[in-house]
């Protein structure tokens, strides 16, 4: 088993790695508590919900997909909770990818102005991205998790175990993550991935476990130590920037989030090589990992221009100045703004053709 510790203003928790942890929910139930609401989808609950068979609970459906990651379903499910007897001793348990862990994340934020949530992920992408860290929220038409909240949870429990069922094209979305976490932080999880990736393709559990563990330490050093995204947290929005624009311009339809960070990743790398931050021989390193785990998929009818246009309506832009995490080199880098208008469009227009 490997556990992490993420220690914020708001809450320490531990992130537990460990094959078995998404059976172990019962064990960090506070002492006292109320109504136990499971937010899920109708295919993750078939497959997977026997594991609740031990606590009273309730189930609560979302539909899923990420055009339904809107307000008016979080109301929906927080009307299903009242007319279910919630109150504030209510407890969330978002079971599920990580649309379910960002939208089951929120309902607890705001469900009579705040009650506990446990996140159990169970795509390989919410167990090192959206699940730890306490972000959560929902969509706009204009952007990606404009409206949300930070609600660190009780625990997160993360098992190796749940991805047997995970199809392939959401597995490979789940390591372009792992892929961000070695170019911003860890040079050593970035050359596992490149020399061991036929090991990562076949679910070799040991390096499963790997580089889970490592992507999962990664995010709780960040969120521990810039719990709101004040400097070091920024970092991971390496490939989001220009990611989260590609998933708005498509209606959130037609690629899974870690495929449009693959390509926002690739985007920024040549962004940084064009700004002179990174030279060609690492630029050429990342985008040779980021391809090992495709295939992204066509990127044909996708305007650069309006891509380039929705960048000023990123969360993450600031009073008009988008923000670009840049690759200086593999295992770090660095977050800019002012970057002329021209040269991040080209950047843009170079992996789309």
């Amino acid at each position: 088993m490997a556990s992490f510790r993420v220690k914020t203003p708001q809450r320490s928790y531990d992130a537990i790695v460990e094959r078995g942890a998404a059976g172990r929910i019962q064990e960090f139930l506070p002492a006292k508590h109320g109504k136990v609401f499971v937010v899920t989808t109708k295919d993750v609950w078939d497959m997977h919900g026997a594991m609740f068979d031990g606590i009273a609970h309730t189930p609560i459906f979302f539909p899923g997909g990420e055009s339904r990651k809107r307000l008016a379903e979080v109301e929906a499910m927080a009307e299903q909770m009242l007319a279910q007897g919630g109150d504030r001793s209510s407890i969330v348990v978002a079971f599920g990818g990580g649309i379910v862990n960002d939208t089951g994340g929120f309902l607890a934020a705001i469900f009579m102005r705040g009650v506990p949530v446990i996140q159990v992920p169970t795509t390989l992408l919410a167990q090192v991205d959206a699940a730890v860290g306490g972000k959560t929220g929902v969509n706009l038409v204009s952007g990606k998790n404009l409206l949300g909240s930070f609600h660190q949870p009780l625990v997160v429990l993360i098992d190796p175990d749940v991805l047997k069922t995970l199809p392939e094209r959401e597995y490979r979305a789940g390591l372009y993550e792992i892929v961000k976490c070695g170019v911003i932080r860890d040079a050593a999880l970035f050359r596992l991935l490149d020399e061991g990736a036929a090991r990562v393709m076949a679910q070799e559990p040991g390096t499963v476990e790997r580089i889970i563990a490592d992507a999962v330490r990664i995010k709780c050093e960040v969120v521990s130590a810039d719990e709101r995204e004040g400097g070091l947290r920024r970092i991971l929005n390496f490939g989001h920037t220009v990611g989260h624009a590609l998933e708005a311009e498509t209606g959130y339809s037609r690629f899974l989030h870690g495929e449009a960070v693959a390509f926002g990743m690739r985007a920024a790398t040549v962004l940084a090589k064009r700004a002179a931050h990174l030279d060609a021989k690492e630029a050429a390193e990342i985008e040779r990992v980021i391809t090992k785990y495709g295939p992204i998929p066509p990127l044909d009818g996708i305007s650069a221009s309006n891509l380039a246009k929705r960048l000023v309506s990123d969360k993450k832009t600031i009073q008009g100045n988008v923000h670009f995490v840049l690759p200086v080199k593999i295992g770090e880098v660095t977050v800019m703004s002012g970057i002329d208008d021209r040269v991040v469009l080209e950047s843009i227009e170079a992996v789309l053709r």
